[in-house]
């Protein structure tokens, strides 16, 4: 079960890495860390897992649409990723006649797979060790934000030399790794034609709602299907229907022969962020001044959809992935700060930054090099605490709130385009698909809710004058004020809007709208906070980057990871289930029972379809199903994930595919910052339940015979 590589002596014990912590780059696993796998029970040769000039597992592995993974799962380009991470492709393609979120969606033939217009994937193709690039040579003394400027520049230039010899179907980022100590490119293949060919209802896709949100026990069908298309040549190209599935340098076996507590598992996928290395000051700053204003204005505005949504079904469709979105990180940041202050993590960073403080003390050029780190990391962090609360209460009401505000934004850009870009294209392109899922009425009321917490939390010496005289007229009554604001605003006429957007006398009518005035105060005072908070931001950024450089030499024999930064990591582990408090087990998967043991026909997150109860019953899980005649949904394994590796695949020892990873659990919320080994678990879907609704359900028989099926 353990997968830290060193033995740690009673010095290293306070230090934040554990022993199932790890999101390891593929490319720079050692001999030791072969041999930890391999004694764990994987089968596979590392050419097998990582070879950048051969076909290899992680080829089959895909950035799926920015913000997920999937795997890629037949010579013909199909991909497997989770039903959340396909949810706004999903929707976009759903109306009150064609419900796919309700009733699912299946493409019977290639013919009937459904464009999804600015989805991608992205192939990973190597990963180049740029450092001495980067870094050599930078002029001694730079200020951090001069340092930073330079390195900005470097990575641009090395972005375009990739850019110039490999052409525009490739897409380059050059990533900071172990807090800007170290810089590797990231090349990938840009696939562009991506058509949505599966998906279950979201009573099986969906299935518990926000309720089970991060929660283990999970009856989850967490899963939709999606094809990549290329021209004939097999090589990106925009959508066309002469494209041809694409055909993988390499994908992954599907295996059936499911689990056993204690089985190897591994997980390959980009994990988004975490901040793993994150100090006493900075874990106070996190709870205080961004989850806790995150945790109360979006509990407000969910209220308020939510409400809105099980009142028409229309709504519904129009908000589902609004408040899927939104209420995600809302509920992980309730769960971190609970598992933080669970876990005393301040406490044992603390002790962390004493140790480090006694290190440094013992050597005079230690104490050169490394004496202001903490000084920094204390005053950069607690210095403008108070205005980045303030900041975040603003921003998560403005920028996440109310919606008209995004509307002002848009109407903003594309007036700034004029004489640029077409402004009906711009308008076509981003305004109307805007309001395909816009409701005006509905946001009045977020708009109200929105500004009474923005007025609520701003200081009195640094509220816009703007609030005052809302207060003077209106009183408090903020429902009245937004009432009187949506009647007489331009922005939520289609018309109206374009008119101004083309002509400029009518452009003036927008900017003398009194939601286009709010947002100017608005963004005025958001500027002013991010100009107090700037010069301690850089204060942030050399003290940690030279905080992990010390920590890396105090500790040399020590093999750390670094944070997740949205590329290709791998972790591994095993199938294994936990004690989530005193007297309590969790087993390691979960069947069918706990479907009808949740079921409710009056609450809608645990209502599902007759039909689908109906298959269920019957229990003709036929190659499915386990050895007790029942069928595994979901598993979890002592795995290192979070935000992004949503859809990554789980392999076994022979790197076959046996679920989809969907999320963590609620008792390790905090594992962003501090992993914790007893109970840090990744729920996965067991991909015999995502073939057996493709199958039974879907009686989808084609996509089945795609897969190379163990």
């Amino acid at each position: 079960m353990k997968r830290f590589f060193f033995f740690l002596s009673g010095f290293l014990l306070c230090f934040p890495l554990w022993a199932d912590e790890g999101m390891w780059m593929p490319n720079r696993l050692t001999s030791q860390d072969w041999n930890k796998m391999q004694s764990m029970g994987l089968m596979l040769l590392p050419g097998q897992l990582y070879d950048e000039a051969n076909p290899s597992l992680y080829k089959a592995v895909v950035h799926f649409n920015g913000g997920c993974t999937g795997i890629t799962v037949s010579d013909k380009g199909l991909i497997f990723t989770n039903h959340h991470c396909g949810f706004g492709a999903i929707q976009s393609q759903s109306d009150v006649d064609h419900d796919y979120l309700k009733n699912g969606f299946v493409a019977r033939t290639q013919e009937d797979e459904i464009p999804i217009p600015g989805m991608y994937v992205l192939y990973l193709q190597n990963i180049v060790d740029v450092t001495r690039s980067v870094l050599d040579s930078l002029p001694a003394g730079l200020k951090e934000q001069d340092r930073e400027t330079l390195i900005r520049q470097r990575t641009a230039a090395i972005r375009n030399q990739y850019r110039d010899s490999l052409g525009t179907d490739y897409s380059i980022t050059v990533n900071a790794y172990f807090a800007g100590n170290e810089y590797y490119a990231n090349i990938y293949k840009r696939y562009s034609d991506i058509r949505m060919v599966f998906a279950p209802p979201s009573s099986v896709g969906k299935f518990g709602g926000e309720t089970d949100n991060w929660m283990w026990p999970r009856h989850t069908g967490d899963f939709s299907v999606f094809r990549v298309y290329a021209n004939a040549g097999n090589e990106p190209a925009e959508y066309a229907e002469t494209n041809v599935p694409y055909r993988p340098e390499y994908y992954a076996p599907v295996s059936l022969d499911g689990y056993k507590e204690g089985s190897f598992a591994m997980v390959m996928g980009f994990p988004g962020s975490t901040d793993r290395y994150l100090s006493s000051w900075g874990i106070e700053k996190r709870m205080k001044s961004s989850n806790e204003p995150r945790i109360e204005v979006r509990g407000v505005k969910q209220d308020i959809w939510q409400k809105a949504m099980l009142q028409s079904d229309a709504v519904r469709i129009k908000y589902a992935s609004k408040h899927a979105g939104s209420a995600n990180y809302w509920k992980n940041s309730i769960g971190m700060n609970r598992g933080l202050a669970r876990m005393h993590v301040i406490e044992r960073k603390q002790a962390l930054e004493n140790q480090f403080a006694a290190w440094v003390a013992q050597d005079a050029d230690r104490q050169a090099k490394y004496g202001p780190v903490l000084n920094l990391l204390q005053g950069g962090y607690t210095h403008s605490m108070a205005d980045a609360r303030t900041s975040a209460y603003v921003q998560e009401s403005y920028y996440n709130g109310a919606e008209i505000f995004q509307l002002v934004r848009m109407a903003q850009y594309i007036h700034s385009q004029k004489g640029k870009v077409d402004p009906d294209q711009l308008f076509d392109n981003i305004i109307v698909p805007f309001y395909k899922n816009y409701e005006p009425a509905l946001d009045e009321t977020v708009f109200a809710a929105m500004v009474k917490m923005m007025r609520e939390h701003i200081p009195a010496t640094q509220l816009p004058a703007i609030f005052n005289a809302i207060d003077k007229k209106y009183k408090g009554d903020y429902a009245r004020y937004a009432s009187d604001v949506y009647k007489k605003t331009n922005l939520t006429s289609l018309n109206l809007i374009k008119a101004a957007l083309t002509n400029e006398k009518q452009f003036k009518k927008i900017e003398k709208d009194p939601a286009y005035q709010l947002a100017q105060s608005i963004d005025e005072l958001l500027e002013s906070l991010s100009a107090a908070v700037s010069d301690d931001s850089y204060k942030v950024s050399e003290g940690k980057r030279l905080f992990m450089e010390g920590l890396r030499e105090m500790n040399s024999g020590v093999n750390y990871p670094s944070d997740a930064n949205s590329t290709m990591r791998l972790t591994y582990g095993q199938v294994d289930g936990y004690r989530p408090y005193d007297a309590a087990w969790y087993d390691y998967y979960t069947t069918t029972k706990g479907i009808f043991e949740k079921y409710d026909i009056n609450n809608p997150e645990f209502n599902v379809q007759p039909e689908i109860l109906d298959l269920l019953r019957k229990k003709d899980f036929g190659r499915y199903g386990n050895k007790n005649g029942d069928m595994n949904l979901c598993f979890i394994a002592n795995l290192d994930i979070t935000g992004g590796n949503s859809g990554s695949p789980v392999f076994d020892d022979c790197g076959r595919l046996t679920g989809l990873a969907f999320d963590g659990n609620w008792e390790a919320m905090s594992g962003d910052i501090a992993f914790e080994t007893d109970i840090q678990r990744c729920i996965a879907v067991d991909i015999r339940y995502v073939l057996y609704m493709i199958d039974k359900w879907g009686n989808c028989g084609r996509l089945l015979d795609e897969l190379t099926i163990e």
